[in-house]
């Protein structure tokens, strides 16, 4: 098949969306697709120049919602050479420019929301989301009823999704969702996150790792790691990510006021080698998030082995827990005391097990090659071209 994914950017910063759209565009570009990508990045950005798929960047006029007439004329121009689209993503020009242009061409599509539609942003930021509801009226409610499905990445983002925005109704549809198995594990890769962090060789650590962000709960975890340092005076905790909000600095005076500036790290986005050699090296991967739509970090630390402990807004906590791969509480500072505790009080056998159940639980669960397999059939099916053509 030949598929087009439309995504606001490729910009790795952005998070999950863009990381999703490239692991499983290789895993279908391995499995003989022909896959594109058209952003609406400005074509001289230095990271369009690492992506390792096909990209076309359009530029945009308005930098927050993205405009640009280039995104329609793209797709006019090349829609004939695609069998299907995937959309990522709501709320800016990608996804309603894209839909605007593919419904003229006649190229079927299908949405990822992304965990877009949850309700946490309604009632954190209740004036956005009256904003956002007219624009659902206007437009984006059009994208997702004229799509031939919207696609939720597991029952619980698409239980959640329901009634958040009112008007046009859309096909749901549940999909598998996961990411690649991480490279095997060498030397190289500790001594890739320790040159970033020297400090940390031989140390015990928890690792936080994606977008310093308000919404992951970077603040929770600070306080909660301060109230438990004096009973673990050995453990440090390392804050990895982009800081695309000017959060950092408020968490690190935070972390000074807490008496544990010097146990706290922050050595940036981590990417390749550094990235696996921290999840490698870490005791425990801490997502303290109050709305994850699927956290590919938490796959990825389950596929190093390394147990999760998260909240009950990380929307595959169910099969975090049912896998024995890590410790679940609620979004909370008593929650995240109450993780860091528990697993602190966990004796080594239990840790051990729950390392192994970590990386049995992804080979269950998150491996990309079944969720590639059932975005490509559901692809099949929309196209014309037949199940029978599925890879």
């Amino acid at each position: 098949m030949k598929i087009l994914h439309i995504i606001a950017s490729a910009d790795p910063r952005t998070g999950g969306p863009i990381e999703a759209l490239r692991l499983g565009g290789l895993e279908m570009a391995r499995l003989g697709h022909a896959i594109e990508v058209v952003t609406l990045d400005n074509p001289s950005a230095r990271y369009l120049r690492d992506f390792p798929l096909p990209v076309h960047a359009c530029g945009h006029w308005i930098r927050r919602y993205g405009y640009t007439p280039a995104l329609a004329r793209w797709i006019a121009a090349n829609a004939h050479g695609f069998d299907a689209a995937v959309i990522h993503g709501l709320w800016n020009h990608a996804s309603v420019g894209g839909w605007s242009a593919l419904k003229v061409a006649g190229l079927p599509y299908v949405v990822f929301a992304h965990g877009m539609m949850d309700p946490w942003f309604r009632e954190t930021y209740p004036l956005k989301h009256l904003a956002k509801q007219a624009l659902w009226l206007a437009r984006q409610g059009r994208v997702l009823r004229d799509a031939a499905a919207v696609l939720f990445t597991c029952e619980e983002e698409r239980r959640r999704a329901r009634g958040v925005f009112r008007g046009d109704g859309y096909v749901e549809r549940v999909v598998a969702f996961g990411t690649s198995a991480p490279p095997a594990q060498t030397e190289d890769q500790l001594a890739a996150f320790h040159r970033l962090l020297p400090v940390l060789k031989d140390r015990r650590f928890l690792l936080f790792l994606g977008r310093i962000h308000a919404k992951k709960g970077c603040d929770l975890l600070v306080e909660a790691f301060a109230k438990i340092a004096a009973s673990a005076p050995d453990l440090h905790l390392a804050i990895a990510g982009p800081d695309q909000t000017g959060l950092k600095s408020k968490l690190i005076a935070q972390a000074a006021k807490a008496g544990v500036a010097d146990r706290i790290h922050w050595p940036g986005m981590l990417v390749g080698e550094a990235k696996w050699g921290a999840f490698r090296a870490a005791e425990a991967f801490v997502l303290p998030s109050h709305q994850e739509n699927f956290g590919i970090a938490v796959a990825e630390a389950m596929a190093c082995g390394t147990p999760v402990l998260t909240t009950d807004k990380v929307n595959i906590w169910r099969e975090v827990k049912a896998s024995g791969a890590g410790l679940v509480a609620p979004d909370s500072l008593e929650g995240i005391e109450n993780l860091l505790q528990s697993w602190l009080a966990l004796s080594d056998d239990g840790k051990n097990a729950m390392r192994a159940n970590a990386r049995s639980g992804f080979e269950r669960h998150f491996r990309i090659e079944a969720a590639v397999r059932d975005l490509v059939t559901l692809l099949h099916s929309i196209s014309g071209r037949g199940l029978h053509e599925a890879a």
